[in-house]
C-alpha cells in the first residue's frame, strides 16, 4: 500500500523549502527512517526520511522544486523488502559525508569509519584523501601504455561545454542560487529597505580581555573542556548592555514596539553554503564556558551541514565577528526583525595615548548598526560605550555593573 512522503515541520517561520538532492531514486527499495531528500530552506538543509520499509514507486517533486510544509513529495510501496545490507549502511552518511564522497570521487566502501558503531565522518573521507595522495607514485604504472594516445581527445572535452555557458572556452560557471543565498540577499536588502539603519563605531583596547584569556586559557580548557575566546566575553557585555539598553533588544511590529526582557543572542558563523546565525538561548543564564561550548557545537554543526531550523530562529540581538577574516572595519547590516547587531573586527596594535604617554596596544574596533525608528543615537552610542567598559575592564562582568 503507498505511504506518502511529506515536508515536516520546517521551523518557526518556515512555510517552504527547495528539494536540493533525492539521496534515493524512483524504484530502490528503502528502509525505514533512512534518509530519502535532503530540503534547503533559508536557514539550514535538513533530511526527510522514510516513514516505512518498502519501495519508492513516485518521486512527485524532482530536485529545484519548491515544496510547502505537508506537501506530498513522493510515495513508497511498504513491506516489498528491504535494501542490501551495503546500502544500509550507505544510508548511514550524513550529508557532509556524501558531499565530500561525492567531492573527491570516493566509494564510501573504501573508507574506514571511526564514528560510532563505525560510521563514517567527514574527517575520516578527508584523511583518506590524504592518504591517497601521499601513497608512493609508483600505482600509476598499473595503467596501460595505449592510454596516451587519447590525449589529443582534449578538443572534444572544449567543445562539450553546456550550452548555458555563454564564455566557450569555460571561463565562466552558472550555478543556480540556493534559497539559502537568495533569502540572504532578500533579507538583507529588506533590511536596507525597511529599518532607517544607521552605524556607530567605537574601539576597546583588548589589553584585559587577552591578558585573561592567557593566565586561564590552560586551566579553562582542563575544567570546562573547550577553549576559552573572546566571543564570550563579548555575548556577557551585550547581554548586560541590552539589560541596560532595551530598545536595542526590541523590534518594530506594526504600529507597535517590542521590549523583549530575554536574551536571544545570535552568533554569526561561517557555513559552506554561506553565513548563518544560530542563536544562544538565554544567553542571561549561560556561563563563559556554556557559550564557548555552545559556539563550539554550533560551528561543527554549520561545517558538517547538520544544523536544523530551530537552532537558526528566534534571535533577538545578533554578533557578527568579521575579524576572523582580517576586517579592521564595516558596517554590518541588520538581521530582521532583530533592530540592532554589533560588529567586531581584527585585533591589531595601533598607538594609543594612555596616562600622557603614546605606548603601542592590540585595539578592536567595534561597530553597532541599528533601526533609529527604534533606537536613539544617544542609546546606540551608550550601549556601545558599555560595550567597551566591559571588554577593557572585564571585572565588570563579574560585578554586572
Amino acid at each position: 500500500m503507498p505511504v506518502d512522503i511529506t515536508v515536516p515541520q520546517l521551523g518557526e517561520s518556515v512555510a517552504e523549502a527547495t528539494v536540493a538532492t533525492w539521496l534515493r531514486q524512483k524504484g530502490e527499495t528503502v528502509n525505514k527512517d533512512e534518509p530519502l531528500l535532503e530540503l534547503e530552506t533559508d536557514k539550514a538543509t535538513m533530511e526527510v526520511y522514510a516513514p516505512v520499509s518498502g519501495v519508492i514507486t513516485d518521486v512527485l517533486h524532482a530536485e529545484g522544486a519548491d515544496v510547502a510544509v505537508g506537501a506530498v513529495v513522493g510515495r513508497i510501496t511498504e513491506g516489498a523488502g528491504e535494501v542490501r545490507t551495503e546500502k544500509a549502511a550507505e544510508a548511514n552518511l550524513s550529508p557532509a559525508v556524501r558531499r565530500a564522497l561525492a567531492e573527491h570521487g570516493i566509494d564510501a566502501a573504501d573508507v574506514t569509519g571511526t564514528g560510532k558503531d563505525g560510521r563514517l565522518t567527514k574527517a575520516d573521507v578527508l584523511e583518506h584523501v590524504r592518504r591517497v595522495a601521499e601513497s608512493p607514485p609508483a600505482v600509476a604504472t598499473v595503467q596501460p601504455p595505449q592510454t596516451v594516445p587519447d590525449a589529443p581527445a582534449a578538443p572534444q572535452q572544449a567543445a562539450s561545454v553546456p550550452p548555458s555557458l555563454p564564455d566557450p572556452e569555460g571561463r565562466e560557471e552558472r550555478v543556480r542560487m540556493n534559497r539559502l543565498r537568495k533569502r540572504i540577499a532578500e533579507r538583507l536588502k529588506a533590511a536596507q529597505n525597511t529599518a532607517a539603519m544607521l552605524t556607530t563605531f567605537n574601539e576597546a583596547d583588548m589589553t584585559a580581555v587577552m591578558e585573561a584569556r592567557r593566565t586561564y586559557r590552560d586551566l579553562f580548557e582542563r575544567k570546562h573542556g573547550v577553549r576559552l575566546g573572546f566571543m564570550s566575553f563579548f555575548v556577557h557585555a551585550a547581554v548586560q548592555a541590552l539589560m541596560e539598553i532595551p530598545a536595542v533588544n526590541g523590534e518594530i511590529a506594526g504600529d507597535e514596539i517590542v521590549y523583549k526582557h530575554y536574551y536571544h543572542v545570535g552568533v554569526a558563523v561561517s557555513a559552506p553554503q554561506g553565513l548563518v546565525v544560530p542563536v544562544l538561548r538565554d544567553a542571561d543564564r549561560m556561563s563563559l564556558a556554556e557559550v564557548e561550548k555552545a559556539i563550539a557545537g554550533f560551528a561543527a554543526k554549520a561545517r558538517d551541514g547538520s544544523l536544523v531550523p530551530d537552532d537558526l530562529t528566534g534571535g533577538t540581538f545578533t554578533i557578527s565577528n568579521g575579524g576572523i577574516f582580517g576586517s579592521l572595519l564595516s558596517t554590518p547590516i541588520l538581521n530582521p526583525p532583530q533592530s540592532a547587531i554589533l560588529g567586531m573586527h581584527k585585533i591589531q596594535e595601533r598607538p594609543v595615548v594612555v596616562a600622557g604617554e603614546v605606548v603601542a596596544r592590540p585595539m578592536m574596533y567595534l561597530a553597532l548598526s541599528y533601526d533609529h525608528r527604534i533606537i536613539d543615537g544617544r542609546e546606540a552610542v551608550t550601549f556601545l560605550v558599555r560595550i567597551k567598559e566591559a571588554i577593557e575592564d572585564p571585572q565588570r562582568l563579574l560585578l554586572k555593573i
